[in-house]
């Protein structure tokens, strides 16, 4: 993809915990279901009218709503609290998650809609800073006006990641945000690759490469349902 600005290696341990679900500390007192969580069947709670929103623990586990981004329907991202971080795949084994980031203002959700993630420290409270303030300083870049100057003022951001059996998908994720360049194109909710590649190509949006990748596995939306909400009521 073009306009890949790749950020310097800045980031703390803690920020590096701090994306897409990994988080090093739970808010809730976890009890260890590692791995074996991602393939547990279960009867949960039905989602509500409106778009899925904000973070869950599930036991030792993060769980958070996403867009396939092949299809751009929903789907759930599972990431063991205490897993690798960074990851330690090959890098030929890693594929892009996105970081989609939306300015005040933006239009992109119709009525009763949400982002994956709201607010800050908002309903992801273990990234929802480290997503807004990466928006606002890559922003100011191309429009000062467009995210502003506090992270505090950024309404959310949504995650889009390939679904498994594609050819694209991997265990191994590399995190990059995406930042709009203007007002007019952020209107836009971007849920899939396609959609992401051509707002890169006519130079409305640009990557930001975190500069680390993770491990997550998909799970059901009823797992989901099962985990406890953090940092607000989520979903």
């Amino acid at each position: 993809m073009r306009n890949r600005i790749v950020v310097p290696a800045l980031l703390t341990a803690a920020a590096l915990a701090a994306v897409a679900g990994c988080s090093s500390d739970s808010p809730t007192n976890p009890v260890d279901v590692g791995r074996s969580a991602a393939v547990i069947p279960t009867k949960g709670k039905p989602a509500p009218s409106g778009d899925v929103t904000g973070e869950r623990i599930f036991g030792n586990a993060a769980i958070e709503p996403a867009f396939n981004a092949d299809s751009g329907e929903p789907m759930y991202l599972l990431t063991p609290i205490n897993a690798p971080l960074p990851s330690k795949a090959n890098s030929h084994a890693v594929s892009p998650l996105y970081i989609v980031a939306y300015p005040s203002g933006s239009t992109a959700l119709s009525e009763g809609e949400h982002f994956n993630c709201e607010g800050v420290p908002g309903n992801c409270p273990d990234h929802d800073g480290l997503v807004a303030t990466t928006a606002v300083n890559t922003g100011a870049t191309y429009d000062p006006d467009l995210y502003g100057d506090d992270p505090g003022a950024v309404p959310g951001h949504d995650h889009v990641a390939d679904p498994p059996g594609k050819p694209d998908f991997n265990i191994a994720w590399e995190v990059v945000e995406v930042v709009f360049t203007n007002a007019t194109a952020a209107n836009t909710r971007l849920t899939t690759d396609a959609q992401i590649d051509a707002a890169v190509e006519a130079g409305d949006a640009v990557l930001v490469d975190l500069g680390f990748a993770f491990n997550c596995n998909v799970v059901p939306e009823a797992l989901y349902w099962r985990g406890q909400p953090v940092g607000g009521s989520g979903g």
